[in-house]
């Protein structure tokens, strides 16, 4: 738990998991995760990215831990294929029911043979280390290793609550939906193991678990993060800015929550950058300040993004950028933007759609970051 000098020195915190003292907002799904945990509920957490399903995950690990029950995290971000993921996924779990070198290494010859594992320790106490297991093809099948959490659940009689972030890297994998297909049929029979699976590419996630044609469809209980509420957001950004010794109105902080459309992560940042360009009390021009810092800061990315969009993308984006958010096809808006063909019109928006720039939602097109069409207006638009 951060101190009190702490959080005077760090009022809003962006671009890492949120601790106890900035974790506001959600209280609901906070408390339905740590029931699914308790409960062994295979649980997929639906969001945006940098929505804090993170910050959200490990909040409940933190207060699920016991002598019963163990949560095991996975970051599956760097998994390029999956005898990758087998060997992260076989180290985790490994490493993570074991504090002790011996222990890890009893448990691993006792369930895994045929391992020829490297040691690294870290120094300067030595106690913490990593394995690198050298799971291949020839060494073990898929099934042996996916069976493994239920394997060592058993032996110490203990539940495996095992979260996996980044989930969405295994349907990128060559033959993913076979790779799926062995996940689903070996963790579905567990009696001693439940999964909480998320990750940050959203539409890649829907796929996988809402698509009945996909191995994940109904594998457990889906919760979709929500936008913290605005009135949620006034007393602990104003309470952020007090900490300084600054006074943020109400109005202010109203005119900040909806720049950035509530996003969480940009919440925060746009706090932090609009709190450095004030003085006592925070006006109009300190907030705009803040919004031209937070545009810049992220305009490298945005410009990485468009780079090499086609010039039907680039006008497919033009056309939300002033106002449409459904029926592109419309004869009108077809001519007016030159968005080609209907034909055309869909390949554009499934492009933009894979590329994260933008989503759908209730049946609109939206922009799946709330900056970016902010900056978009001041360097693309005509």
């Amino acid at each position: 738990m951060k101190t009190a000098q702490n959080d005077l020195q760090k009022p809003f915190v962006f671009g890492q998991a949120i601790g106890e003292n900035h974790f506001i907002g959600r209280e609901r799904e906070q408390k339905r995760l740590l029931a699914n945990f308790s409960h062994g509920i295979n649980t997929i957490l639906m969001a945006p990215r940098r929505w804090g399903k993170t910050s959200l995950v490990k909040r409940a690990m933190s207060e699920v831990q016991n002598n019963k029950i163990k949560v095991i995290y996975i970051d599956a971000y760097f998994c390029r294929d999956e005898y990758d993921f087998y060997n992260h996924f076989a180290e985790a779990i490994l490493h993570q029911t074991n504090s002790k070198f011996e222990e890890w290494a009893d448990t691993a010859a006792e369930f895994l043979t045929r391992l020829s594992p490297k040691v690294s320790y870290h120094l300067p106490s030595m106690e913490e280390f990593s394995v690198s297991l050298g799971i291949t093809p020839r060494t073990h099948k898929p099934e042996e290793i996916l069976q493994l959490p239920e394997v060592i659940a058993r032996k110490k009689n203990i539940h495996l609550m095992i979260c996996i972030d980044e989930f969405q890297q295994i349907g990128e994998f060559s033959d993913s939906l076979t790779v799926q297909k062995r996940m689903r049929s070996v963790w579905q029979h567990q009696e001693h193991v439940n999964y909480c699976l998320f990750g940050s590419k959203k539409h890649l996630l829907q796929n996988m678990f809402l698509k009945s044609s996909y191995p994940f469809y109904k594998f457990g209980d889906i919760i979709p993060l929500e936008p913290i509420l605005e009135e949620t957001w006034l007393p602990y950004l104003q309470q952020g800015f007090q900490s300084w010794g600054k006074k943020l109105p109400k109005d202010i902080a109203h005119q900040l929550c909806q720049m950035v459309q509530l996003h969480p992560s940009y919440v925060q940042q746009l706090a932090w950058l609009t709190l450095l360009n004030s003085d006592k009390v925070v006006s109009e021009t300190n907030l705009q300040q803040g919004l031209d810092d937070l545009i810049n800061e992220n305009s490298a990315l945005f410009i990485q993004q468009t780079e090499h969009l086609t010039p039907y993308q680039l006008n497919f984006l033009n056309a939300m950028l002033n106002g449409v958010q459904s029926d592109f096809a419309k004869e009108g808006t077809r001519e007016q933007y030159q968005l080609g063909s209907y034909s055309n019109i869909a390949r554009v928006k499934t492009a933009l759609i894979e590329k994260e720039l933008i989503d759908t939602e209730k049946g609109k097109t939206i922009f799946a970051d709330p900056v970016f069409p902010l900056w978009l207006q001041r360097n693309i638009k005509a």
